[in-house]
């Protein structure tokens, strides 16, 4: 979508965080965007699929546009719902960020494997989380075309 199509529909956002401080960041830091969107927050992987399955309790929600995904997740861990969304035909072509705090080139390269679109690892300063959260903002909701629902 790029700023045209965007102010059309509201974008809908996946953050699959488990950290309550990077979930109020991160959505803080959104609320200051011009872009119009829906942020929705899952906290694990099993609520990831649940809610990208439209089961249980998700079932009204919307399938999101851009999802922003951790890998250290309980339950089921970010890799395995990569894995699951990029198998599956009707997800498979949702944009997916990876947001972690991992540096480990080997969790770099099996993202990439899964086909994530970006890997992204979490700043610790404020002011450079910040910076990121702008970037994504920036680059996948007014610049990047996203994929029709």
């Amino acid at each position: 979508m790029n700023k045209f199509q965007s102010s059309i529909k509201p974008v809908n956002i996946l953050l699959v965080e488990d950290n309550p401080g990077d979930v109020l960041l991160f959505s803080e830091f959104l609320k200051e965007t011009k872009t119009s969107y829906t942020l929705h927050v899952v906290e694990d992987g099993e609520e990831a699929l649940m809610f990208l399955g439209q089961r249980e309790k998700y079932h009204d929600k919307p399938r999101p546009d851009l999802i922003v995904l951790d890998l250290n997740l309980p339950k089921i861990d970010g890799f395995e719902v990569l894995q699951e969304l990029k198998q599956d035909p009707q997800l498979k072509r949702i944009p997916v960020i990876i947001l972690t705090s991992s540096h480990a080139e080997m969790d770099i390269e099996k993202s990439y494997d899964l086909h994530a679109n970006c890997y992204i690892t979490k700043p610790s300063e404020l002011k450079e989380f910040t910076e990121v959260v702008k970037a994504i903002e920036h680059f996948w909701i007014e610049i990047a075309s996203l994929p029709k629902r």
